[in-house]
């Protein structure tokens, strides 16, 4: 048979695959038996992706800080939101003559006039970590009470939406024991014509919170300066200046029996140093608040004891 011949023929037998077999599989399996003169065909791989360009490169960058800064502003006002919420429980000592919370928050602006009128910076506005109100004035009376050293609430006088005011609208409630029995009379201006302050509710209630730790109940007297040689509150000592208050740390305290609290409270009659019984049976001697009390706080600046054994609670009314 010619070359034609086995050409045209096709193939035998002998190179038939074999039942059951397939020719993928033999080509798989068989790729050493490639007959002679015959090249092995690779099976060309995906061509790859082209290398990113410098710009494409920098953009992609960009991209991704845009993702993470983006991400990190929606988290940061997230959280900024919820400051407010957890630090709203503390309530805040607000400014003499102010409206009760939701009314007082309602109408201020936060212009800041009362702030800068304060003789003894007594007033602050709030930042984000106090609560409900950011920008609303307050009064931090641990560092810094408000003693009316202004004489005739000044804060009250440059309020020019009437947030802070002597007089409620006859149309607002007023909370049950924040109406005062009388005009309370001034210390400082006792001996005046018109010695009385023009408030008609107190701002907060003082309270005697830390007994056990109240010098005067301890039958204990104190010597030196209250608060220590840094404190920067301010105070005004009638016997050293009427109208210009002085740092309570150049007034040191020689007592027997602390009254530290008695001797610093501006408004007359607020509080005493009275007998009391202890649990024991036994006399003693302690702080006690009365009706007067405005809830200015300067018993809770001066007194010497730390954490503070008396402090003023912040909208209370009066409780006999």
């Amino acid at each position: 048979m010619s070359d034609e011949d086995k050409v045209g023929a096709g193939p035998s037998q002998a190179d038939a695959p074999p039942a059951g077999g397939s020719e993928p599989n033999l080509r798989a399996g068989g790729a050493g038996k490639v007959g002679a003169g015959e090249t092995a065909q690779e099976t060309p791989k995906p061509a790859g992706k082209p290398p990113l360009s410098k710009e494409r490169r920098q953009q992609a960058r960009r991209r991704v800080l845009r993702t993470l800064l983006l991400t990190g502003g929606v988290l940061g006002a997230a959280v900024s939101g919820y400051l407010p919420l957890a630090y709203a429980q503390r309530k805040r000592l607000r400014p003499p003559g102010a409206l009760d919370e939701k009314d007082f928050l309602a109408s201020c602006i936060k212009c800041g006039q009362c702030v800068q009128v304060c003789p003894v910076q007594a007033i602050s506005l709030a930042d984000l970590v106090d609560g409900f109100g950011v920008g609303t004035p307050h009064i931090d009376a641990r560092t810094q009470a408000c003693d009316f050293s202004c004489d005739a609430v000044q804060c009250i006088l440059a309020c020019p939406t009437g947030s802070l005011t002597y007089h409620k609208p006859p149309y607002m409630a007023v909370r049950p024991g924040a109406p005062l029995a009388g005009k309370p009379i001034l210390l400082a201006k006792e001996n005046d014509p018109e010695p009385t302050l023009n408030l008609a509710e107190r701002i907060g209630v003082a309270r005697l919170t830390r007994p056990e730790s109240c010098l005067a109940l301890q039958g204990k007297g104190f010597k030196g300066q209250t608060r220590g040689a840094d404190f920067k509150g301010k105070l005004r000592y009638m016997k050293v200046d009427r109208w210009k208050p002085i740092k309570v740390a150049e007034r040191p305290y020689d007592t027997a029996l602390c009254d530290l609290c008695v001797q610093a409270c501006p408004i007359k009659g607020a509080i005493t140093i009275e007998t009391v019984f202890a649990p024991d049976g036994s006399q003693r001697k302690s702080p006690v608040v009365h009706e007067s009390c405005v809830g200015c706080g300067v018993c809770e600046m001066i007194c010497p004891t730390e954490p503070t054994s008396i402090e003023v609670i912040p909208g209370e009314g009066w409780r006999a």
